[in-house]
């Protein structure tokens, strides 16, 4: 029970932690800051990708 307990805190501090990054990326002004938090979010989820604009 122990390990199953450690399992889901670390996929909640990942959910609160990729929550975190996806508001900075929709606020970050430059290529460059996007870049770094991109990289960032790619370290915890590598098979993440942007949203598409429906322009």
């Amino acid at each position: 029970m122990v390990e199953r307990r450690r399992e889901l805190d670390r996929r909640y501090q990942r959910k609160a932690k990729l929550l975190k990054l996806k508001i900075k990326l929709a606020a970050a002004k430059d290529d460059r800051e996007k870049q770094l938090i991109l990289d960032k979010i790619h370290l915890i989820s590598p098979w993440w990708t942007p949203p598409v604009a429906n322009s």
